[in-house]
């Protein structure tokens, strides 16, 4: 179980590092392979480990060197503040309410998002921040607002939809936006995990071995990312969207 669990976590870790949703892979690994009666949320706290190494990783080789990306280090960093406050309160609320009331409206919103993209060539090639002072920092704060707890609450497809917001509505390129979505990222993953530790949710023999493979990949992921530049991410993320959209689609169907 743990090699093949290692083996989805650095294959997560290599998606997250270019454009998110690490979470399609890692999750649903989890939930097959982890034996039956280990819950939920103690998956959801094993995963988050994973994440947040991996995600730290990735953020830290978008930052270093010559090919750093620059950042609006004041709007994120509200943004990520924010976020990590209400991804604690979306991880205390998951156990109150139904998630599959939400995959409906996610599902929707990545439809959205593909078409767009696809639909506009140029989007998310230039970087050219449309947002300023504190029209800014209200955005990032309603952005932190939303998406943060979303991350405590539900999860999968976070990183994605960073992307898309840093993009449509800040006017970022790709690489830009998935910069500074590690930054956000890195405060929600933070925030749930402290919850998960807390209330003992998290097995530590499978989480720091996951950890150290989705570090691995995450930092090739956006090694691969600099070096290939915003074209090839505007591609991969909407492939990875197309499989949330099929994933999401699928459960829904199932459901029904």
């Amino acid at each position: 179980m743990l090699p093949l669990l290692c083996f989805f976590a650095f294959l997560a870790g290599l998606i997250d590092g270019m454009v998110g949703g690490g979470g399609l892979i890692q999750l649903p690994a989890l939930l097959l392979l982890l034996p039956k009666e280990v819950p939920v949320p103690t998956a959801l706290g094993t995963g988050k480990v994973a994440s947040l190494a991996g995600t730290a990783a990735s953020l830290q080789r978008y930052l270093s060197g010559a090919g750093a990306v620059p950042m609006r280090w004041r709007t994120v960093a509200v943004a990520a503040v924010v976020a990590g406050c209400f991804a604690l309160l979306g991880a205390q609320a998951v156990s109150h309410f139904d998630k599959n009331l939400v995959r409906p409206l996610v599902l929707a919103l990545l439809v959205l998002m593909a078409v767009y993209t696809f639909w506009r060539k140029d989007f998310g090639s230039l970087h050219a921040p449309r947002l300023h002072g504190r029209r800014e920092l209200l955005t990032g704060v309603a952005l932190g607002a939303a998406l943060g707890f979303y991350d405590g609450f539900f999860g999968p497809g976070t990183g994605s939809l960073l992307l898309f917001a840093f993009v449509g509505l800040f006017g970022y390129d790709f690489l830009s936006a998935s910069a500074s979505a590690k930054v956000v990222n890195v405060a929600t993953n933070v925030a749930g995990l402290a919850y998960f530790i807390s209330t003992g949710q998290v097995l530590y023999r499978i989480a720091l071995p996951m950890a150290v493979c989705n570090m691995l990949g995450s930092a090739l992921g956006a090694r691969l990312a600099l070096r290939r530049g915003t074209g090839f991410v505007r591609v991969l993320f909407l492939v990875v969207v197309s499989g949330f959209i099929l994933k999401l689609g699928y459960d829904a169907w199932q459901a029904w």
